[in-house]
């Protein structure tokens, strides 16, 4: 009897493990892969290129190129994840500076963290390097222009159902006079029905 409910047990645990086996694919990474309903890459993707078109075709671009006769320094500061769910903004941050970026429509400087380190290494070329090689201390492109900003979230769930709404603000700030130039916002809402294994 011990050896039935043994082999019973073998046959039970080898069905299981085989239902756990895992099948990956490799997907393009510009394919829209929203498993969960929540923040995504897709969603990072898209917000900032739209939210990025909407500022450079704002009035204070044109007005800031024909008052300095040059295109405006933009630095991209803190997007704060105000959601119920974490939300990697890093990620968030980069794709809205390769927006910025690779629009040639503004210059771009490096985020504070990044200064840090080049700061870091003109003080070593300033001991260590050549005087024609050597780069010196206080030549470095001030902003004129910091873009910041605020993840948000709701949550509205019902009879095995889930609506999220994400709504992304992004406010574009003059450093001298610390007026706004531009106010952005994206509103993003899923439905998500419940399967047998829950949310």
């Amino acid at each position: 009897m011990g050896r039935v409910i043994s082999v019973v047990a073998l046959s039970a645990l080898l069905a299981f493990t085989a239902g756990c086996n895992k099948k990956v694919s490799r997907v393009d990474t510009n394919a829209v892969t929203d498993l969960s309903g929540k923040w995504n890459d897709t969603d990072s993707r898209l917000v900032s290129r739209e939210m990025i078109d909407d500022v450079l075709t704002r009035r204070w671009l044109t007005k800031f190129n024909r008052a300095k006769g040059k295109p405006p320094t933009v630095i991209v500061g803190t997007v704060r994840n105000l959601s119920h769910e974490h939300i990697n903004t890093r990620t968030f941050i980069r794709d809205l500076e390769k927006e910025l970026i690779n629009s040639g429509e503004v210059e771009f400087v490096a985020s504070a963290s990044e200064r840090d380190e080049i700061r870091s290494e003109r003080r070593d070329q300033d001991l260590n390097a050549s005087e024609s090689t050597r780069k010196a201390m206080g030549n470095e492109a001030g902003a004129d222009f910091m873009l910041k900003g605020t993840i948000n979230t709701i949550v509205d769930a019902a009879s095995g159902s889930q609506a999220r709404f994400y709504q992304v603000d992004l406010t574009l700030i003059d450093l001298e006079s610390n007026r706004k130039v531009w106010v952005g916002q994206k509103k993003i809402k899923k439905t998500v029905e419940k399967s047998s294994f829950g949310f």
